[in-house]
């Protein structure tokens, strides 16, 4: 299998960030895709290529160009402006209650507005090279996508930063670009075929679903903590099912805690049923291993051999199939929960 890797993710590298009341060390680090990459390198079975470049049009094809525009310079601006910080976080978000019945008054003019105009969260500092790591991060999902629309059954994206919580408008979530969106949007734009998102990260990509939402050409089927207990809290109920034309579009099936490998599968059945039933040309996996039983941010409890059955349930729909990299926080288990995956799917697809 084709491996889509480059070091430019290395130039995202908070050493900090603010969740639960305090401040840490990140979750969410460099460390992580690097011992995916050490992981994924030692075994004969995997092949590295690096990414293509291809420019910002797929990212605005997408994101507002707005959001774009300020993740190119915030980080710059906020030295400038405001104060020397290696990682810069929002201190005040924006919600529309705060201006009801004023009007808009549209983007804010300083960096420390704008961070809260367009951040939903404290986890996700910018640093000095995020900007360009997330833009890394698409090329990397783009190429692992033209590999498989050029013909490949399979490709991985090592995407880092990740992107499933990233919104037309919104950064948050250690995400910044939607990475499986900006792919899955460009293949179903640019052929007329149905696209399919299946995300199987603990945390509900909320993105992904806001983008696709109002959608037919893009199934958006998720697994996942149950947002009453789990971030981002707000997103991934049972009954949201999509609105206009994409009602029907949206499966959301909710976890309870210290789900395991066999009921864990039974709901990956229940989505890979409603992905044959839509029928798509192409499935792209949004790939996070962060339900691995002891991973240090969730709460469920499947196991490596779990992840190798999960691989497999996927590849046996015979669909041509990308995997792009999200969650995952068990940084000694990636490497190999990863393989597992991808070995399953391999070994089922063919």
């Amino acid at each position: 299998m084709k491996v889509v890797y480059t070091a430019a993710h290395l130039g995202h590298d908070p050493r900090v960030e603010v969740e639960r009341s305090e401040s840490h060390a990140p979750f969410e680090h460099t460390g992580r895709a690097e011992r995916i990459r050490e992981t994924l390198a030692a075994d004969p079975a995997f092949d590295f290529v690096g990414p293509t470049e291809h420019g910002v049009a797929p990212i605005e094809a997408v994101h507002h160009a707005g959001l774009v525009r300020f993740l190119s310079t915030a980080w710059a601006d906020y030295q400038r402006e405001v104060a020397t910080a290696r990682e810069v976080i929002p201190d005040v978000f924006m919600r529309s209650d705060m201006r009801r019945a004023m009007g808009d008054r549209g983007e804010p003019a300083s960096v420390a507005a704008r961070l809260g105009w367009w951040c939903f969260e404290t986890t996700t500092p910018l640093t000095e090279g995020t900007y360009g790591a997330a833009r890394a991060a698409v090329d990397v999902a783009l190429t692992a996508t033209d590999l498989v629309t050029g013909g490949a059954r399979s490709a991985y994206g090592l995407c880092r930063p990740p992107g499933h919580h990233a919104t037309t408008d919104l950064y948050g979530g250690y995400c910044f670009f939607n990475n499986a969106a900006i792919a899955a949007h460009r293949v179903a734009s640019t052929t007329g075929s149905k696209v399919t998102v299946l995300d199987v990260d603990y945390h509900h990509g909320n993105g992904t679903q806001q983008i696709f939402y109002e959608r037919d050409d893009v199934q958006f089927v998720s697994l996942h903590g149950d947002p009453a207990r789990a971030y981002p809290y707000f997103t991934g109920y049972a009954d949201e099912t999509g609105t206009g034309r994409g009602r029907g579009a949206t499966l959301n099936l909710p976890l309870p805690a210290r789900t395991a490998d066999d009921p864990y599968l039974d709901s990956l059945d229940r989505a890979c049923e409603a992905v044959r039933a839509f029928g798509p040309s192409l499935v792209i996996v949004s790939l996070g291993l962060d339900t691995f039983v002891t991973d240090p941010i969730a709460d469920l409890s499947v196991t490596t051999d779990g992840f190798r059955r999960s691989g497999e349930r996927v590849g046996a729909m015979g669909l041509p199939t990308v995997v792009l990299q999200e969650g995952g926080y068990d940084v000694a288990a990636l490497g190999d929960n990863v393989r597992a995956w991808l070995g399953g799917l391999a070994a089922s697809l063919g």
